[in-house]
């Protein structure tokens, strides 16, 4: 349990399955306090406070900001509406951990990193990937030259959807559905770290699911970084059996690590170069959520950095609005990390 020194009391924007079987958990294991819920329903918001243990809730963002229990919010809404709700927590004084993708459009993004800013408050993301040990030490071995200049990636992240959230991902774009907002944005918080600026993307997308789907459940996606590297992704609804993984390639040697873009803290990474292959140690497993909660803690105790800032996370939106309109128009899109609108 962490020390009450960095605990912080939560308020929960959203009823979501992420915040009930990630969370809430993580967030008690730690020694946070879980002071109020707020969801749209009221008869869901009840039911939620009362199956989850939270004492308090409410249909008003309002009415919940208000509290003065309450240090930061999590925010776990519909993805059209983390604007709206980050806006008000800022100019309420609250620290927002928001999830993933931050926003709908870079202008938003940028917006929302700007009125945190103003607000002295802590904006960060919940990309729980960089946060994870074997992440970490795949960013040190290719810091360090173990594959010498970076060629290329491969990520692995095609799952199958679980039938509980097979709702507004399929079925409503306008909310941000789709496996593009809602996995590839994953994957660029990984690649992002590792190589630096994303440039342009070319992709395809299609709807092949067993259900009827507005947005599309399977992507595959080619990513340009600025020093030449080419990043593969194929992420899906769609695939039960494969499992995941990520692949580093470079002119001295290739990292191959397997099950490691998953919420749990699993894995293995192995190095192979001119010596053989080997299994690289991985110290430091936890939750990744806890890794998520910890380092906000800190950064809002003036101690570190999140695990995914606000910037970040624009930027692993940005990757993921070119995927989509490469998709869109079957042509190269450019990565627009800072549009006119922006600041």
């Amino acid at each position: 349990m962490r020390t009450p020194k960095t605990a912080l009391r939560w308020g929960l924007i959203g009823a979501s399955d992420i915040a009930a079987t990630r969370m809430v958990p993580a967030m008690r294991r730690l020694g946070h306090d879980v002071t109020a819920l707020c969801s749209s329903s009221r008869m869901r918001a009840t039911a939620w406070a009362g199956a989850h243990g939270v004492p308090h809730s409410t249909t008003s963002v309002e009415a919940l900001l208000a509290r003065d229990d309450i240090d930061a919010v999590y925010i776990s809404t519909t993805n059209e509406l983390h604007l709206p709700h980050t806006l008000a927590a800022a100019a309420a004084g609250k620290h927002v951990l928001c999830e993933k993708p931050l926003a709908l459009s870079l202008a938003d993004a940028w917006s929302m990193v700007e009125a945190c800013r103003l607000a002295g408050v802590v904006l960060a993301v919940n990309h729980h990937l960089p946060g994870a040990a074997t992440h970490r030490r795949i960013r040190e071995l290719v810091a360090a030259g173990a594959v010498g200049r970076p060629l290329a990636a491969r990520v692995f992240h095609a799952v199958a959807l679980p039938e509980r959230l097979r709702g507004w991902r399929l079925r409503d774009p306008g909310a941000g559905g789709g496996v593009v907002m809602d996995i590839t944005c994953h994957d660029a918080s990984v690649t992002n770290a590792l190589f630096g600026t994303p440039v342009e993307a070319t992709a395809l997308a299609v709807r092949q699911g067993p259900w009827e789907a507005a947005a599309e459940d399977a992507a595959m996606s080619v990513i340009r970084y600025a020093d030449g590297v080419l990043v593969q992704t194929h992420d899906a609804f769609t695939v039960a059996h494969a499992g995941t993984g990520l692949e580093v390639h470079g002119t001295d040697g290739s990292i191959t690590a397997a099950d490691v873009m998953t919420q749990n803290p699993v894995g293995t990474v192995r190095l192979r170069d001119a010596t053989g292959s080997r299994e690289i140690a991985v110290h430091g497993r936890r939750d990744l959520y806890e890794e998520v909660l910890e380092a906000f803690g800190h950064a809002v105790h003036g101690r570190g950095e999140p695990t995914a800032s606000g910037p970040q996370g624009v930027h692993a939106l940005a990757v993921a609005l070119a995927v989509q309109e490469a998709a869109r128009t079957g042509r190269t899109a450019p990565v627009e990390l800072h549009p006119a609108t922006a600041l």
